[in-house]
């Protein structure tokens, strides 16, 4: 009887031994890590603690290099093997003094990056509104051998269903017309002052470029309608070749290893505050998103790259070598998509850029993420834009993905300025960066069957085309087609 009892016990063993473990659902797993994250989501603490114990990140500088070492010991911390520093050289600039006299008054003015080591400038103001190329086409001497006034955005009393240009881009048609200096007036109430480069290709311009609060730009516009205006620009600053790092977290794929999905967003920040919204609440997402796939054991069937990337501000440095470095080892077509968090959290949809063959992929997952939270709204878009991290991919053809955003509006007020910190930081809209962007992450890089693939050279330059980023393109000189 013992004997039977044995081998009945040992029966029920083997049958347990060979049945089949049940393979998780996606709504389970997404269940999965949706309660991890909310329990241990790290985001909205580590960047708390690098914005007080680092400060800016800018990129060349000792809080530069500090915010590198931070990252990879936190990638290492989480559970990475794989961590490495990728490093290029840069002329990295840095701004000294400045300023700025209209009509021999005091102005208060912040330097915009990448203005010359040193500039003494005397001239008439000529008032170009928005800086556009259609405000040249009238009188296109107008300001030759004088200092344009232009507008950061679009003038409220402008015409309809115009396309404004980045600062780097107004600063450009102003060169190309004979400026010997740009102001450039915020949009910001309250005399925020704005910074951040006004050069195309990451060199140093030839003119000094600055900026002046919304109120002292709109007062100068009055008075030039009445008259004339004269500028006295001094500035001084500091331009040096310099060693920085992007840093790369690598998770190898269980099944196609060779194929890549990049999860990146710039690290690096201006120097006038900490860059808490940009792009702490990007590039400290993704730190987390890393946290949560090893703290869920994630293993798709792809690679995932989490990239911070240093010099985006000063001109896409450290994305752009990436890319070059792919183009020159002839890996660039193993990445299959780039996912770049700029100014971005609380995501209530997805943005997907490229020639889709699969729309549906993303409103499912949308739908599937919506299932875990219904504060995610599930929108969804097909287009893309210019000056962040995304664009050297996209522009070699490689299918893109970002998030719509649904932030309180009153911190962009503080983009690029002196009031970026991190008390602008929403603590549940970091953590549900978090939360969202693991689940689109995870699946991208595991699906069966990848939504779009890489794009040719002329379907890239259509799709350029499509999303009126042709003269801009031109404008910075990447515009890689014939004119």
């Amino acid at each position: 009887m013992k004997k039977l009892s044995l081998l009945f016990l040992s029966s029920l063993f083997l049958i347990g031994c060979s049945e089949t473990k049940k393979e998780e659902t996606q709504a389970e797993l997404f269940a999965r890590i949706d309660s991890e994250i909310k329990q241990n989501a790290k985001g909205y603490s580590t960047l708390k603690e690098a914005t007080e114990t680092i400060g800016h990140r800018l990129t060349g500088s000792e809080n530069g290099a500090k915010a590198e070492e931070y990252t990879y010991n936190k990638f290492k911390e989480y559970g990475f093997e794989d961590v490495a520093y990728q490093t290029f050289e840069v002329e990295a600039w840095s701004r000294g003094e400045v300023s700025l006299k209209i009509n021999d008054t005091d102005v208060k003015v912040v330097t915009l990056g990448h203005s010359p080591i040193k500039a003494d400038v005397s001239g008439e103001i000529v008032d170009m509104g928005n800086g556009l190329e259609a405000d040249y086409a009238a009188n296109p001497d107008a300001v030759k051998g004088k200092i344009a006034l232009v507008y950061i955005s679009i003038l409220p009393d402008s015409p309809k269903g115009l396309s404004n240009l980045h600062r780097s881009e107004k600063t450009a048609l102003a060169i190309e017309h004979g400026a010997i200096g740009i102001i450039i007036i915020n949009q910001v109430d309250n005399g925020v002052l704005l910074t951040g480069t006004a050069s195309v290709t990451g060199e140093l311009i030839p003119i000094p470029a600055v900026c002046i609060g919304k109120e002292d730009g709109m007062a100068l516009k009055e008075t030039l309608k009445e008259g004339k205006a004269k500028a006295d620009i001094h500035m001084t600053n500091k331009s040096d070749m310099i060693k920085a790092r992007n840093v790369i977290a690598t998770l190898p794929g269980s099944e196609i290893p060779q194929e890549e999905i990049i999860l990146g967003g710039h690290l690096d920040s201006w120097d006038l505050a900490t860059g808490a919204i940009d792009n702490g609440i990007g590039s400290f997402a993704i730190l987390d998103i890393a946290r949560a796939f090893k703290a869920n054991n994630l293993h798709p069937k792809r690679t995932v790259k989490f990239v911070m990337f240093m010099g985006e501000e000063q001109g896409l440095l450290g994305s752009k070598h990436m890319v070059r470095q792919a183009v020159a080892n002839n890996t660039i077509d193993n990445i299959k998509y780039m996912m770049n968090l700029d100014m971005s959290g609380n995501p209530i949809g997805m943005n997907a850029g490229g020639q889709l063959e699969n729309e549906q992929f993303f409103k499912d997952l949308g739908a599937a993420i919506q299932q875990q939270d219904s504060i995610y709204q599930n929108k969804f878009s097909n287009r893309s834009g210019l000056h962040s991290d995304h664009q050297p991919f996209m522009l070699e053809g490689v299918p893109i993905l970002s998030v719509h955003s649904n932030l309180d509006r009153s911190i962009y007020g503080c983009y690029h300025s002196d009031c970026d910190d991190f008390d602008l930081v929403n603590k549940d809209h970091m953590t549900n960066t978090a939360r969202f962007g693991t689940m689109m992450v995870y699946a991208l890089a595991n699906a069966d069957t990848l939504p779009a693939t890489k794009m040719d050279s002329e379907t890239t330059k259509n799709f350029m085309i499509k999303n009126n980023l042709k003269e801009k393109l031109i404008i910075g000189g990447d515009w890689k087609w014939e004119k």
